[in-house]
């Protein structure tokens, strides 16, 4: 099974993520992040403000957890951020919404991309038969007084 591919079937509809950096206290901060795009190798972009205390926290240590949830499916992509001021990109990813935190539009001075460049990510897919699957596996390993066995169409690690 390609896992990687895998990996990205799940997370590319996702339109929200919750982006983990860390605190400059050594504490974790996670905020939830509009995704911008992202690419079937799960590198992520986002929309951030340069004067944002996230890219003061990005540039004291670069590595970031990508924390994706839905009802059925989990994933966690691993990496390393920076930020990127591409105009050309940020005018192609541009979405009316980001003027909320952009009064001045695609212009505004202040924005930028993040860019996570994903070094591995790790996933869980309850979804349609692969849930019903794992429900009998751990029904029959709960009687059995074990643990269910996962495949990598339930759980799996990434290298990417």
């Amino acid at each position: 099974m390609d896992t990687q591919k895998h990996l990205y079937d799940l997370i590319k509809d996702f339109d929200t993520a919750m982006l983990v950096t860390r605190a400059g206290n050594g504490g974790m901060h996670g905020r939830p992040m509009r995704v911008a795009q992202l690419k079937p190798d799960a590198d992520a972009y986002f929309a951030t403000s340069i004067d944002s205390l996230k890219a003061a926290e990005i540039e004291a240590d670069p590595r970031v957890l990508v924390v994706l949830q839905s009802t059925a499916t989990y994933a966690v992509i691993e990496g390393r951020a920076a930020i990127v001021r591409d105009r050309a990109l940020i005018e192609k990813l541009w979405v009316k919404e980001w003027s909320v935190w952009f009064p001045g539009g695609k212009d505004d001075a202040s924005l930028a991309l993040l860019k996570v460049d994903a070094s591995a990510g790790e996933y869980w897919d309850n979804s349609g038969l692969q849930g019903l699957q794992y429900l009998f596996k751990g029904l029959k390993a709960m009687f059995k007084k074990e643990k269910p066995e996962l495949d990598e169409k339930v759980h799996a690690k990434v290298d990417l």
